[in-house]
C-alpha cells in the first residue's frame, strides 16, 4: 500500500465569504480541493487536517468554517483527525484569515492510478462540476468591480442569486470516483483545477497522445458565457482559467464505456 497526499487551499473564493460574511461551505471547499487531488490516483480517502490563520479569533465564524470541513470529510468518506488554529495580528489585517488543508489517503500500488494505462482511442468523460469550484475567483472578482456588478444581481430562474451561486461549495467525487476504481474501470483522472482543462489533462496524458474534442457533446454553461461575455474573455483563457462546468476528467477503454455511463 501506497500513502497519497495533497496540500492545497481555497485562494481568494475567501474574500467572497468574507465580503457576503458567509463561512459555512467555505470548509467543504477545503476538503473537496485536498481529497479530490488524492482520488485522481484511485487512493482511498482516509484522514483530513486543516490549518486555520487569523488576526483575532472569531468564534461563530470559526465554528462555521468547522462545520463545513466536517461536513466535507463526510461527503469524502474520510475522518477529520485534527488540526491548527493560529491567531496572528500584526501578520493579518483585522477579520483576515487563511486556510490550508491536507488530505491522505491509501492505494494498493498495483492498483494506482498515474495515466500511464491511457490508450489511444479510450473515452473521455467530463464529470459536471457545481459550479466555479475554488478557482478563477481573482478574475472573478475584477470582472465584478470593473462592471460594478453586486452579489445580490439575480443572473437567471435556475442560477438565483449571483453572490449564493459563487460559494456553492467544490464538488466532492469519493462517490463516483471510489465505486469506478472498484472494477477496475478507469484508466488516468484530471481534476480541473487551476490551469482549467488546457492545463491539467496533458499531466495525465502519456507523451505521445493528446485529446481530440470534434466529437465532443459538450457545451459552455450559461454562467460560464455570462462571465466571458461581461469580461470580454477570449474562449482559450475560460479554458485556461475555468473548470468551465467540468470538476473532473476521466479516462477509459471504449470497452468499458457503458459501465462507467
Amino acid at each position: 500500500p501506497i500513502l497519497i497526499s495533497s496540500a492545497d487551499g481555497v485562494g481568494t473564493k475567501l474574500q467572497v465569504a468574507k465580503d457576503l460574511k458567509k463561512y459555512d461551505s467555505i470548509g467543504i471547499d477545503l476538503v473537496a480541493m485536498c481529497m479530490n487531488d488524492v482520488l485522481v490516483h484511485g487512493a482511498k480517502p482516509i484522514f483530513f487536517l486543516d490549518y486555520i490563520a487569523l488576526e483575532k479569533l472569531n468564534i461563530s465564524n470559526v465554528q462555521k468554517i468547522i462545520n463545513g470541513i466536517c461536513l466535507g470529510c463526510k461527503q469524502a468518506k474520510c475522518s477529520l483527525l485534527g488540526g491548527e488554529t493560529a491567531e496572528m495580528p500584526g501578520l493579518y489585517k483585522k477579520n483576515d484569515f487563511d486556510l490550508a488543508g491536507f488530505a491522505v489517503g491509501i492505494a494498493e500500488k498495483k492498483n494506482l492510478i498515474t495515466g500511464k494505462n491511457i490508450r489511444e482511442g479510450d473515452e473521455v468523460i467530463g464529470l459536471k462540476s457545481s459550479g466555479f469550484h475554488s478557482n478563477g475567483f481573482s478574475l472573478i472578482r475584477y470582472i465584478l468591480k470593473k462592471k460594478r456588478i453586486n452579489y445580490r444581481k439575480r443572473i437567471s430562474k435556475q442560477i438565483g442569486n449571483l453572490g449564493d451561486f459563487l460559494l456553492k461549495p467544490t464538488k466532492i467525487y469519493s462517490k463516483i470516483i471510489l465505486e469506478l476504481e472498484k472494477d477496475k474501470l478507469l484508466n488516468g483522472i484530471s481534476h480541473i483545477t487551476g490551469g482549467g482543462i488546457i492545463d491539467n489533462i496533458p499531466r495525465v496524458l502519456p507523451k505521445n497522445l493528446g485529446l481530440n474534442f470534434q466529437n465532443h457533446n459538450w457545451e459552455l454553461p450559461f454562467i460560464y458565457k455570462w462571465f466571458k461575455e461581461q469580461g470580454n474573455i477570449s474562449f482559450e483563457e475560460m479554458l485556461r482559467v475555468f473548470n468551465c462546468g467540468v470538476g473532473m476528467v476521466i479516462f477509459c477503454s471504449t470497452k468499458k464505456e457503458k459501465m462507467v455511463r
